[in-house]
């Protein structure tokens, strides 16, 4: 899903975006763990750049050592001509190139282009390998229903997606507009605070799926003589039982999804500083004194929504591998790239929709000016 097909056809993009995406998900975590780190989040624009700095230095580490784990793997499955720095060198400068390239690249996505680059990348990938995909499944004989079963699920999975991802728990504020008419009175204006059911959007299942492939990755890098070390065994043990569908995948898959929604939710959305600034631009929710009882009234339905948001994302990511392995039949897609592929592509038409809408903007504008 991160490489696209390059890893099965071992191009110098095999390694994928996977480093840029470990990188980033240690970069957060450590801007949520370490003060100083979190005090860079705080800085604005100069703070965001110096986090994507460690980001990308980390991704450059990450990369250098998927790099060398890989190259060791193929010259242990005897699949290079030459052994030692003669292989070593170019193969892991052209494995690490590649992959700063996608990272350089996703970067210049979101900076120029439309959407987050990353997301796009992933989009890109998931999609250039689904016509393989579909095609091995349904040339394995199904039956007629089963194949009309499946699309009429993966059609219910899509509509599911997008009510979910469209649905909003809009907060009720009210704001006390002061005004001077011969005499002081108030006024109230009415208003929303709309809070997404699930707002980590598509984070969690990327980063729960890139981390639950370092293990395989280290399976399909070491191989197994004759005679084993005891770390081969672990490693291919460990392998074994993280192979997807395996029942503690599953478990830690599962796991790991509602972790990164409640992780990714905090730091998108700060409960305490929201209450803060109803307060100061004398706004308040009905029902609720403002200040600290309108800070525990958003983190209590903060907290109920991304439950649901977490849940909704652990049924659409298990739900196709606990099929497939309960009734053995192939599917084509799995619930995180269909997940990924449709709520980039609600992103992206989004931010295109609000890009043509400025530019229309703009030349009415233009023409009413002369």
């Amino acid at each position: 899903m991160f490489s696209g097909g390059s890893l099965e056809r071992m191009s110098i993009m095999a390694l994928g975006i996977m480093p840029y995406i470990s990188a980033s998900i240690v970069v957060q975590m450590m801007s949520a763990i370490v003060p100083s780190l979190e005090a860079l989040k705080k800085e604005g624009e100069s703070g965001r750049r110096t986090l994507n700095k460690y980001t990308r230095q980390g991704t450059l580490a990450l990369a250098f050592v998927q790099a060398v784990g890989m190259s060791t793997g193929l010259i242990a499955g005897g699949l290079t001509l030459t052994t030692g720095l003669s292989f070593y060198i170019p193969a892991v400068t052209s494995l690490v190139a590649g992959s700063m390239f996608l990272m350089w690249l996703g970067e210049q996505i979101t900076e120029r282009g439309v959407g987050n680059g990353i997301s796009m990348l992933i989009l890109a990938s998931i999609i250039a390998s689904a016509p393989g995909m579909i095609s091995q499944a349904f040339s394995q004989n199904l039956n007629l229903i089963v194949m009309l079963l499946f699309v009429v699920l993966g059609i219910a999975v899509i509509a599911a997606i997008v009510f979910i991802e469209r649905a909003q728990r809009r907060v009720p504020v009210n704001y006390a507009q002061k005004q001077q008419l011969g005499r002081k009175i108030y006024a109230q204006q009415q208003s929303h605070l709309p809070l997404k059911i699930n707002m980590a959007g598509v984070i969690p299942a990327i980063f729960a799926s890139s981390l639950l492939l370092l293990p395989a990755s280290l399976g399909q890098w070491t191989t197994v003589s004759e005679n084993p070390t005891l770390t081969q065994e672990i490693i291919q043990n460990i392998t074994l039982v993280l192979q997807p569908g395996q029942p503690l995948y599953l478990l830690l898959f599962g796991v790991m999804i509602i972790f990164f929604c409640y992780f990714y939710t905090a730091l998108m959305f700060n409960p305490k500083e929201v209450a803060e600034n109803l307060k100061r631009s004398g706004a308040y929710i009905p029902g609720i004194r403002p200040g600290q009882q309108t800070k525990r009234y958003l983190d209590f339905v903060l907290n109920r929504l991304t439950f649901i948001g977490a849940m909704y994302m652990t049924i659409i990511c298990l739900m196709p591998m606990i099929i497939q392995s309960a009734f053995n039949v192939p599917i084509p897609l799995g619930g995180a790239s269909l997940l990924i592929m449709v709520v980039v592509l609600m992103d992206f038409i989004a931010q295109l929709q609000a890009h043509l809408m400025t530019h229309q903007y703009h030349d009415q504008t233009i023409i009413k000016s002369s």
